[in-house]
């Protein structure tokens, strides 16, 4: 059975404790936005799987409960930066499965200021589940005083530019691609562009990425109805549904470790599996894509997802943002709504918030960010430790 997103909606990702809501004011604002985008009430949803990583245990009934209290089932999901685009992937499989035909993926985050911990508790990597992740960094190049996730990407970015020649200024391309791109999405977290010497001129986080190269805390909520062709059909939903054609997950392999360098810690072969399962289950291919939204964590994971997803060899990512392929005018449109970079990263919304960005892309709906022509779109999500999901959607009209 296929599976179809019916609607969307996501609040505007904010920086951390400047406005004055609670995580379940951001679940009710997405989720009803979502609901009224396909046109339906939550009275006529099914299950709600819920994403998100700092709020307490069953925090995902206390959000899905502003939207009714109708005692459907309930999921709390937390697979770190890819919990959302998770949280969705279960929504599609109890579509998929015959399960349920309407079904709300919900994810939301309410953070702290300041820099991600990378998952230990008090700095004791010896029981945090990235422990090898990390540990796997510290063999290689040590450990510095800086934040650990911006150290960890960081070393990835030093092991590719020793490697393949690539330059601070090509990886400053993606952040000023990206703040460029969010100067027109009102949901940004920022909307102020800058051009690759300030970039470059920014405070240095871990070297060589600096502070406008690294995605920022963030509160926010994004929201999907997912439905099944039957649905889509006795409720009239016509073109405005989007086809989920193919989804995959991957965790870590051997790949991850053995050879013993960041980028494969990062999450390069996880990201480059679960585009050639999308592939193969799709019939498509990235020569076929429009528009894609990927994890731009930091500004070298937008080039390492670059390599993955086929769009480039090896090494060459580099040299593909540098050449414009993929922005405005380019090959490809890559994060067009400012990417976690720019838009913000609350991590339990932001695969869904990815997913919402596509869904206005291929409807035509997208505004002064509207990809020209897009009818087949690409969402990549990954988080570290580790789970990455990828999702090829199509135009239904």
């Amino acid at each position: 059975m296929k599976a179809y997103v019916a609607g969307v909606g996501m609040t505007r990702f904010e920086k951390p404790e400047t406005r004055e809501w609670q995580y379940w004011d951001m679940a009710r604002e997405a989720g009803t936005a979502a609901l009224a985008d396909a046109g339906i009430g939550y009275e006529l949803v099914e299950q709600v799987p819920v994403g998100y990583c700092f709020q307490p245990s069953t925090a995902g009934q206390r959000a899905a409960y502003e939207l009714g209290l109708t005692g459907v089932p309930v999921y709390n999901v937390n697979n770190n930066c890819a919990t959302g685009s998770s949280a969705l992937m279960l929504a599609r499989q109890l579509v998929e499965g015959g399960v349920a035909d309407c079904v709300l993926a919900l994810g939301f985050e309410k953070m702290k200021r300041g820099a991600l911990g990378g998952g230990a508790d008090g700095g004791d990597f010896k029981t945090s589940p990235v422990a090898r992740h990390y540990g796997i960094m510290a063999a290689r190049h040590g450990f510095e005083m800086s934040p650990p996730t911006a150290q960890i990407f960081g070393d990835a970015a030093r092991e590719h530019m020793a490697a393949h020649g690539t330059t601070e200024a090509q990886l400053a391309a993606v952040g000023a691609k990206n703040h460029r791109h969010s100067a027109h999405n009102p949901n940004a977290q920022f909307q102020d562009v800058y051009d690759v010497d300030e970039i470059l001129a920014s405070r240095v986080v871990h070297r060589p990425l600096t502070k406008l190269q690294c995605s920022p805390t963030s509160d926010g909520a994004a929201a999907a109805v997912v439905v099944s062709e039957r649905f889509a059909e006795r409720h009239a939903l016509g073109g405005r549904a989007v086809e989920i054609v193919a989804q995959a997950m991957t965790t870590d392999t051997e790949a991850s470790f053995a050879s013993g360098s960041c980028i494969d810690v990062v999450g390069q072969p996880m990201s480059r599996e679960a585009a050639r399962q999308v592939y193969e289950r799709s019939g498509l291919g990235i020569e076929d894509v429009d528009v894609v939204e990927l994890h731009d964590c930091f500004s070298i994971n937008e080039l390492l997802t670059y390599e993955a997803l086929g769009m480039c060899g090896e090494g060459e990512s580099g040299k593909l943002v540098e050449s414009g392929a993929t922005t405005y005018g380019g090959r490809w449109v890559v994060n067009p709504s400012g990417g976690l970079i720019s838009k913000g990263h609350p991590l339990g919304a932001t695969g869904i918030a990815q997913v919402a960005e596509l869904v206005w892309q291929l409807r035509g709906e997208a505004g002064r960010r509207q990809v020209p022509g897009a009818r087949v779109a690409l969402a990549h999500n990954i988080g570290l430790g580790g789970a990455a999901v990828v999702t090829m959607l199509r135009a239904t009209d």
